[in-house]
């Protein structure tokens, strides 16, 4: 549906999609494998972080600029976008520790406040933080500084439950798990606020994939399944490219799913 209000002085459509069980599974999947496919580029191919830094930066601003060019919701281009967030979110986070060696609390507490700081002037400007109501650059813009902030606090989360606090990979994952579904509890049988449910899940789905990533790609002396980083990367790509192929071939069928 079009947005006609010259209060935001834009003829975009929404260009976010459904929240639906295929959404989640997508936005998991993508969690894992930025925390893998960083990884990969980073050990397996050998570029070090400081580089892979600057490229997927790069990579990850022709993204965003291509979904911002886009006049409506682009299934391929929105989630090519959201796993570059993820890559970068983590290596965000792996540079402030590995590189400026900033504790993981600190960085948890930084990104924590930095994401409050941007929904607080989310709303005060917009008054609402809902998804399904991206209509203006504004708004668009305040989306995916959020959802950056997010990859990177969970990346911070996840990586201080597991090995700050040393609960390991399978714990962590477990936990996480548990916070999403006593989220879902709220929200479907004590009425929780939908944008509020919605964005404490998504936060805690970033710590979640990176969880279950590392536990699947790690060798096993590290807690891990020992399956590899570029197995585990392979995988979960093949899982989004199939997921993403079904959005853009099926959409009115893939709204309800």
């Amino acid at each position: 549906m079009k947005s006609e209000s010259t209060e935001y002085g834009s003829l975009l459509l929404n260009k976010v999609p459904e929240v639906t069980l295929l959404f989640w599974i997508i936005k998991i999947m993508a969690t894992t494998v930025g925390e893998t496919g960083a990884d990969f580029l980073i050990f397996n191919m050998g570029f070090g972080l400081e580089k892979v830094s600057y490229l997927m930066t790069g990579v990850l601003a022709a993204a965003i600029f291509l979904q911002f060019y886009t006049k409506k919701y682009v299934p391929w281009v929105y989630w090519v976008a959201v796993v570059l967030v993820s890559i970068v979110g983590t290596l965000i986070t792996d540079s402030l520790v590995d590189i400026y060696a900033i504790s993981l609390e600190a960085t948890t507490l930084f990104f924590s406040i930095a994401l409050a700081a941007t929904f607080a002037v989310w709303y005060a400007s917009e008054r609402t933080l809902s998804i399904q109501t991206i209509y203006s650059r504004k708004r668009e813009l305040f989306y995916w500084a959020a959802i950056l902030f997010t990859f990177a606090l969970g990346t911070a989360a996840g990586d201080l439950a597991s090995e700050g606090w040393g609960l390991g990979y399978e714990k962590s994952g477990l936990i996480f798990a548990g916070l999403i579904a006593l989220v879902a509890v709220g929200h479907y049988l004590f009425n929780l606020n939908a944008v509020l449910s919605f964005w404490v899940a998504y936060i805690l789905t970033r710590p979640l994939g990176a969880s279950f990533g590392d536990y699947l790609s790690q060798p096993g002396s590290n807690g891990g399944l020992g399956l590899g980083t570029i197995h585990t990367s392979e995988a979960f790509l093949v899982v989004i490219v199939i997921a993403v192929g079904y959005l853009t071939l099926f959409p009115k069928t893939a709204a309800k799913t």
